[in-house]
Order: structure tokens, then sequence, then C-alpha cells
């Protein structure tokens, strides 16, 4: 099946299961995206799972990439869907003319069927993360504000204590970078992105955000960056969340409705995150001077050899109120150097 080339060369081309699907699901139509999932699923079957790294097999749990049907997938599919085999055809003619046009990514997991042997770092505690969840999900769900700073920073200061923790305990171990990638929604991506680098600063990570596709890579260690993935999307929650509600209190045609409003609110938001997350004190465990110091070498070079070419970007705050709103907010969420930069690829 041609389909199935096409994604097998995209697995070669440093895409993973999540990639594919979010980029067809933003440039195609619900029909594409659904073909894309069925496609995926077929082309990792084959696969036991002791050679499906842990990463690649939770991104096709999470797209629900699973074979379902028996006979040739197009024909089950248009089955399903209920679909004419014409209406099956042109979805499919029309996805894989847009897989043969996706570039090349830097390669972050070995595919399916390789050596796993070295290449897996158990991550964060199971136990950890669910406390670091539950503290995040109440910090955005909550109405009170002193009640959101105090979840924010309790949740980050867990995350910080056990990824130290880790370090000490793997010391042994040589350091071993990793790759991440976040999805961000499309409105004010830039402005957002600002947001999670200054996180993966604070986290021992770099970052780089892909603005024509979407989402920002990450290096890191692998439990640092697990962490910035949860904070993130959690600050980015919360910042939004605040944002709206200044809009939704403000008459029609007024500034705070404005983008510039926003894009300002976010970058201040970004900035003022950037100073809270830095450590009050140094790191005064002798035995994590060396780690750290190994780690970050590990991260530098893994992130010199992925991204060759990268550029600094620079946002304008076009609304004074905006910047106010946005690190008043910031503020509340207790959370971030006042860097107004992210890298670029």
């Amino acid at each position: 099946m041609e389909l199935v080339k096409a994604v097998d060369a995209l697995w070669e081309r440093g895409w993973l299961p999540y990639d594919v699907r979010e980029m067809v699901s933003r440039s195609l139509d619900e029909s594409a995206t659904s073909l894309v999932v069925d496609v995926i699923a077929l082309s990792c079957s084959p696969h036991a799972a002791s050679t499906v790294h842990p990463r690649w097999q939770r991104q096709l749990d999470e797209i629900g990439a699973a074979v379902w049907w028996e006979g040739p997938l197009l024909e089950a599919w248009a089955t399903r869907h209920i679909e004419t085999p014409s209406y099956a055809s042109r979805t499919a003619a029309e996805l894989l003319a847009f897989l043969n046009r996706l570039p090349t990514l830097p390669r972050i997991l070995p595919l399916p069927g390789d050596a796993l042997s070295g290449l897996v770092r158990a991550g964060a505690d199971s136990k950890v993360l669910n406390r670091v969840r539950g503290l995040l999900a109440k910090a955005e769900s909550t109405s009170f504000p002193e009640e959101a700073e105090a979840l924010s920073a309790k949740a980050q200061a867990l995350m910080n204590r056990h990824a130290l923790e880790r370090a000490v305990l793997d010391a042994d171990l040589p350091p071993l970078a990793t790759s991440r990638r976040l999805w961000l929604d499309k409105a004010y991506f830039k402005e957002k992105s600002q947001l999670v680098h200054v996180v993966a600063a604070a986290s021992r990570s770099r970052a780089v955000a892909y603005d024509g596709f979407g989402f920002v890579a990450l290096v890191g260690d692998e439990v640092d960056l697990e962490f910035v993935e949860l904070l993130s999307t959690s600050l980015l929650v919360q910042a939004t969340r605040a944002m709206v509600a200044i809009g939704g209190k403000a008459s029609k045609g007024s500034e705070a409705r404005s983008r510039p409003f926003r894009k300002s609110f976010l970058v201040a938001y970004a900035a003022r995150i950037g100073e809270r997350l830095q450590p009050e004190e140094p790191v005064e465990d002798e035995r994590l001077l060396p780690v750290l110091a190994n780690r970050k070498k590990a991260v530098d070079t893994m992130f010199e050899e992925m991204f060759t070419r990268t550029r600094t970007t620079r946002v304008t705050v076009r609304s004074a109120a905006g910047w106010g709103a946005g690190r008043a907010a910031a503020d509340v969420a207790d959370l971030g150097t006042g860097q107004k930069s992210v890298t670029r690829r």
C-alpha cells in the first residue's frame, strides 16, 4: 500500500506518530486525519512491542492507532465511515500527496524494530508525575488566584526536587540527552513558544520553535523534559484563561480584546515566569555539580548536532496595558529571566 510506504518513509525522515497525525489534522480534513491514524497503525503493527520505544508506543496509544480491521484498509475504512470507494480513493490520494511533501526532521527516537539497548532511560516516577498533574490540574481549575499560586509553586518545587534526586541516583550512568516535540495551538504561537522556552531554560533544557509547523523541539534529560511538558502546558492554560477573562470583562472594541494586547500579554507573562522560575539558591549538594555539568554538556552537544542553523528573533510589544496585565497574571501563577526571545529554526 502506497500510504504505508509514505508513512514508513516519514519515520526514516524523523517524524513520529503524533507529529504526522497533528500535521495532517492541521492541514487536511477529518477524513484524512482518520485515515492517516489507521495507516500509522498498519505501518507499526509488524513490530514486536519489545522493539518499540516506550515514547513511540505512548504516542500510538494517544492518537488511537490500532489495527481494528481485517482485509484491505481502504475498503474497511470506507465501510466504517459510510463513504463511497471513490471518496476513499480521493482521500487517500490527497493524503499521499501531502505526506510525500513533508520535509525531513531530526530523528529523535529509534524506529520500531531497531535495537533499544542503552537508549531507554526511566522517566520520572509515576507517583510524582501523578502528584504534579493533580496539583497543576487544581491550579488550572481554581477561581482563586492565591490558591493557583500556591498549587503551581508546590508543583514546580516538587518537580525540581525529584529531578535533582534522580540526578544523584543516576550519577554513575553516562549522561544521555534526548529530545521531544511539544505541539502548541497556532494562535499566538510565537508568543506561546517563548513561555516554553523559559520553562525549558529553567529546567536545564533547550528549545527551538518551528513556527511553520507549530511545535517546539526540546532537548534535555528525560525527567527534565517530562516536567517541561507538564509545566508549560499548565502555564499556557493559566495564561490563556487569564487573558480571556480580561477580554471578557472589557467592552467591545476595547484594547483588552485586541491582538496587540494579547500578544503583549503573553510575552510579558513568559518574561515574568522566566524570572520566577530561577532558583533562589545555588545547588548545594556537591555530588550534583559534576553530574549537572556533564548533563549540560550532553544537552549542548545534542542540540548543536540537531540544529546547525538557528536564529534568534524578538517580538515587539505594542500594548503597555497588555504587558502590565501579563506580568500581573504571571505573578498570580507565581512561576519564569526576563528573556523576550526564543531560538528558532
